[in-house]
């Protein structure tokens, strides 16, 4: 079995030059042995001639894209002439491939900026995608946040009214004669007096100027009753 490689450059349907190369495996028949011998002096230039017409006949009517999907159509059209024609000589084809189509070096250059200019952009969509999926998540993390931070105030304001108002009921009960408002009153004044000692006893406290005097004490407890009563009232 002897090879035969043929090579032709054309231009396709959208003016774009191509090489072709194809690979001819062919063998002379055993009972044509004298044909095969005497017919043809050069058996590769005649196959070859009618690669290149078949070639001819077909590449220039297609895209460049379709020239390299149709590969295999090309090759089993050069094929069937071969096996017509080099049958009357003594030779039997046994196989024709196309083994490969090489575009113009600057179509391929453009090819190859096309496919990566194409890599790049469903990249960057990609890259896009998942930064929003981020920020959504990111955002949604937030707001749950936010939602369970106001949630628990929410919680300590309402355990903080019911302690006091308990205080204030037994306190009450247990001391004839009192009155809620003056527990109350009482309460909030011991708290004002251990807030300040906490902010006295602080290591990294700064001045802190609050009005002070029984004055000042009775307007600070008068805005937390109110405050607490409206929450309680709530």
């Amino acid at each position: 079995m002897q090879p035969c490689l043929s090579f032709i450059s054309l231009q396709g349907k959208d003016n774009v030059f191509v090489n072709v190369v194809a690979s001819i495996q062919y063998r002379a028949l055993a009972d044509k042995a004298s044909d095969a011998f005497y017919k043809l002096t050069d058996t590769r230039k005649q196959i070859q001639s009618y690669v290149f017409d078949v070639i001819r006949a077909s590449v220039p009517k297609l895209n460049l894209d379709d020239v390299f999907e149709q590969k295999t159509e090309i090759a089993k059209a050069v094929e069937e002439e071969l096996e017509k024609a080099m049958s009357a000589y003594g030779y039997e084809i046994a196989q024709t491939l196309i083994v490969d189509i090489e575009p113009d070096v600057h179509v391929k250059r453009a090819m190859n900026e096309i496919n990566a200019a194409a890599r790049m952009r469903v990249a960057a969509n990609e890259k896009a995608e998942a930064e929003k999926i981020q920020q959504i998540k990111r955002a949604e993390g937030e707001a749950e946040s936010k939602y369970l931070s106001g949630l628990g105030i929410a919680r300590q304001r309402q355990a903080i009214v019911d302690g006091l108002r308990d205080s204030v009921l037994g306190f009450s009960v247990n001391v004839p004669g009192t009155t809620a408002k003056d527990v109350m009153d009482m309460v909030l004044v011991t708290q004002y007096f251990d807030t300040m000692k906490e902010i006295g006893a602080a290591s990294k406290s700064s001045a802190v100027f609050i009005p002070h005097g029984p004055g000042a004490v009775r307007d600070v407890a008068t805005q937390i009753r109110e405050g607490l009563l409206q929450a309680a009232h709530q």
